[in-house]
């Protein structure tokens, strides 16, 4: 066997994996025998979710309440409810309206138990009873009505990215222009006392209104489509949103034309029905292209699922759901483990990475737990499976569009002030129409006015300052090397109050490689030969060459890129695997490389020099490799996970005005060396991916939260904080549940996100103090007249000229 790098210092574990119970921090089942807190408080699942269930539940009572009201009301409720889950994704969703409409439909069919829907990440989870609804029927329950839903993960025919542009430009760009070439031409100078080039009494206007007409039409209910759709869906869900007021506003407009039209008159208003739809839109186009990055897929994870066992006994292979608790299971080298369960045959280093984040591999022996989901790198084992038959690998997944398929923590402030301000306008539009008429003025002269207020309300401005000034912020954060993934970092990211960063693959490299080969000094006394460096590092590897040990591929890869060192033709003899190394005959001698203590019962004595050495990487968080051959251990490699050369920096940035928190599933010196370093308030060791996500719900009691993580098993934790940043080397699955990613892989700039976020949050701002300023003036005008529908549709596009312009600028 390759070199054991199981840490001493982690929690035992007992030999039998069967869970006695759930764990009180992360839920997940505990060993027969768990691990508890002397002071009480309940039993765990290991010492890192024992640390942050001690560390953070010493809050103040008022505080740990108002935590907890929060998570209930985030929380769905449908963890509580008795049935299968189900994921979709769901093609249309851009409101709370969306949101509330999908639900409701959902739970109008017979054999849905509840159902959340989060229009900011197009996902909708769904509880049903199997017996009464099959899942494949599932997609059908919602879609219709613009909606299309199908499972996360599952591909489809997709229209080409730039389609929604495509259809802006030639649906309503073209016609819309068109219009407005008719209305330069024909009716903007009778408007202002000029003759007419047409005679609207005449055949010739007639034909001139009715290609006016016509294009306007194919404006309004091709290009406004989804408009109106957002609006019929409002009214079914009982929350008036915008687009309903610019449904009004534009139908309106139109309706009034199409019948002054018919009577032969040239106060039409097509015009207005046209810049209405245009102009939103425009607005809506960017935040869809913003939002479609936010509506991550199943990557890394679910090709990593495994759908197969294979039976020890038999060596046949069968669907998972044939596999039946107790069960033995062979795994062979390179392949997944099916099922959570315990090794009872065989040894073997196993890969966690992807479901615990645990950097360095851990050797398996007979009456080990391992999880399903992580890898099987050297040697078969005989796994035993566990009582539940299920995986961690897979939990994880669920855990993720459980946290995603909540809603998001703060809506769109347009969004929250819908359901107050569109009926307040109607209702406007319509006392002021009653009023007219009550007092003598003429049918059309009140229906013009309460058009007037309608349309100058029209929330054009409203509407686009939130999106325009969130392209605004993407464009510079992609100029910087930051991929804006969810609007929602604008809102959240200047609020927050702790940082938490994942220590593997974003602290350190995330990657095995050598740092060190070290060999005795010429004048030592316990080894007056000893072996150049370049010599060890080509011994060892050619030995390693003929393992599949991730820290045996590091030695490789260091002999590879090291100039000078043939390895590969070295020939090999006798090779042999060990409990906790390997060996082989190279160039005449029997060479052992492993674990000290597999040296030393191969007969290799350790110099009192190297000990020395071998304590320190271990002091370090490394894994010293020892050497040896002729009875002497001849030198060792120092293999680790190195820190990012600028991780200190970046931390120190990130700690001015912020908590900054490290949590890592590693321990020991791994971990500890983060501990005492400027900028690092608290460290958290040992904490399996499960409990990342609670870990951070619970920090939420000293405030806003960001995650900063790379790695699959981050994905949870990234997605239930305020704020999640994930690098761009990381896992497809991290960085699909993050609000951002740092392409260039640089840590530092975190900080920078941080700032671009909190400057395009005051251009919002200011958007929407000028939205509402304009909305104060416009509409008493429009009441009292002094505004006819063509100003107030002027009105309304100088106010979103000034919201662009104000967007435009640099954050």
């Amino acid at each position: 066997m390759p070199p054991s790098h199981a840490r001493s210092d982690a929690v035992d574990r007992p030999a039998d994996s069967e869970a006695a119970d759930e764990c009180t921090l992360c839920g997940f089942p505990t060993p027969s025998d768990p691990v508890t807190d002397p002071d009480g408080g309940g039993a765990f699942c290991c010492r890192g979710c024992l640390d942050v269930h001690r560390t953070l539940e010493e809050v103040d009572e008022a505080d740990a309440d108002a935590v907890r009201d929060r998570l209930e009301d985030d929380a769905p409720a449908l963890d509580d409810l008795e049935g299968e889950d189900a994921f979709l994704a769901v093609d249309g969703m851009h409101c709370a309206t969306c949101e509330a409409f999908l639900e409701t439909r959902a739970t109008g069919t017979d054999g849905v138990l509840g159902a959340e829907a989060s229009y900011a990440t197009d996902t909708l989870r769904l509880v049903y009873d199997p017996d009464a609804l099959e899942a494949e029927r599932l997609p059908e329950v919602v879609s219709g009505y613009g909606y299309e839903a199908r499972e996360r993960g599952e591909g489809r025919d997709e229209e080409p990215r730039d389609a929604a542009l495509v259809k802006f430009l030639i649906g309503g760009g073209m016609f819309g222009m068109m219009v407005m070439i008719w209305y330069a031409v024909f009716l903007y100078p009778t408007y202002f006392g000029y003759e007419a080039l047409a005679d609207f009494g005449s055949y010739d206007g007639y034909y001139v209104a009715v290609n006016i007409w016509l294009m306007t039409t194919f404006v309004l209910f091709y290009t406004g489509l989804p408009i109106l759709r957002g609006a019929y869906v409002s009214l079914r869900a009982g929350m008036p949103n915008m687009d309903l007021l610019v449904s009004l506003a534009a139908l309106g407009a139109y309706a009034y034309s199409t019948l002054a039209m018919a009577l032969g008159r040239t106060d039409l208003y097509f015009d207005v029905s046209v810049a209405i739809i245009l102009v939103v839109t425009a607005g809506t186009y960017y935040e869809s292209q913003i939002k479609r990055r936010a509506a991550g897929l199943l990557s890394d994870l679910t090709e990593a699922q495994v759908d197969e066992a294979r039976r020890a006994e038999t060596g046949e292979t069968v669907p998972l759901s044939a596999v039946e608790p107790g069960e033995r299971l062979l795994v062979r080298p390179g392949e997944r483990v099916p099922l959570d369960g315990t090794v009872r045959e065989g040894q073997a280093a196993v890969d966690e990475s992807l479901v615990t984040g645990e950097s360095l591999p851990v050797e398996k022996r007979a009456g080990d737990p391992v999880r399903g989901g992580t890898v099987v790198t050297d040697a078969p084992i005989v796994l035993e499976v566990g009582e539940d038959a299920e995986s961690t690998h897979d939990r994880l997944v669920s855990l993720l569009w459980s946290i995603q398929s909540a809603r998001p923590g703060v809506q769109r402030l347009a969004d929250k002030l819908a359901t107050i301000f569109v009926p307040l306008v109607v209702a406007l539009a319509t006392v002021t129409t009653a009023a007219l008429l009550a007092t003598g003025s003429s049918p059309a002269t009140a229906f013009l006015v309460g058009l007037t207020v309608v349309i100058v309300s029209c929330p054009c401005a409203l509407g686009l300052a939130t999106p325009l000034a969130i392209a605004s912020g993407v464009q510079t954060a992609a100029r910087r090397g930051i991929v804006v993934a969810a609007e929602t970092i604008f809102e959240e990211a200047p609020e927050i109050d702790v940082v938490v960063l994942d220590k593997t693959g974003t602290l350190t490299e995330g990657s095995m490689s050598v740092d060190d080969v070290h060999v005795p000094a010429v004048d030592v006394a316990d080894d007056p030969s000893p072996p150049d460096p370049d010599e060890l590092l080509r011994r060892a590897a050619a030995v390693e060459a003929l393992s599949e040990h991730p820290i045996g591929s590091a030695i490789v890869d260091a002999a590879e890129t090291d100039d000078g060192l043939e390895f590969a033709t070295a020939a090999v003899d006798d090779f042999e695997r060990h409990a906790r190394g390997v060996s082989g005959r190279v160039d005449g001698d029997r060479v052992v490389v492993g674990h000290p203590d597999c040296c030393r019962e191969q007969g290799q004595s350790i110099p009192a020099s190297l000990e020395s050495r071998i304590e320190t990487a271990n002091a370090d968080g490394a894994v010293p490799v020892a050497v040896g051959w002729d009875g002497r251990v001849r030198g060792v490699i120092v293999v680790g996970d190195a820190p990012r050369e600028e991780w200190q920096d970046a931390v120190e940035t990130l700690a001015t005005g912020r908590e900054v928190v490290v949590l890592t599933g590693d321990e020991g010196a791994a971990a500890d060396r983060f501990r005492d370093v400027d900028g690092v308030d608290e460290v958290f060791a040992g904490v399996p991916p499960e409990a990342k996500a609670e870990t951070v719900r619970r920090l939420r009691a000293r405030g806003r939260v960001a995650m900063v993580g790379d790695g699959s098993n981050d994905a949870p934790a990234l997605a239930a904080a305020d704020v999640g940043i994930a690098l761009g080397s990381g896992t497809e699955l991290a960085t699909d549940a993050a609000d951002a990613v740092i392409v260039g892989d640089d840590l530092g700039l975190v900080a920078e996100t941080f700032d671009v976020a909190a400057g395009t949050n005051r251009r919002i701002r200011q958007n929407l103090g000028w939205a509402f300023v304009y909305n104060g003036v416009a509409i008493p005008l429009a009441i009292t007249g002094l505004l006819n529908p063509l100003f107030a549709a002027v009105a309304m596009a100088a106010s979103s000229l000034l919201v662009v312009i104000n967007s435009s600028r640099s954050v």
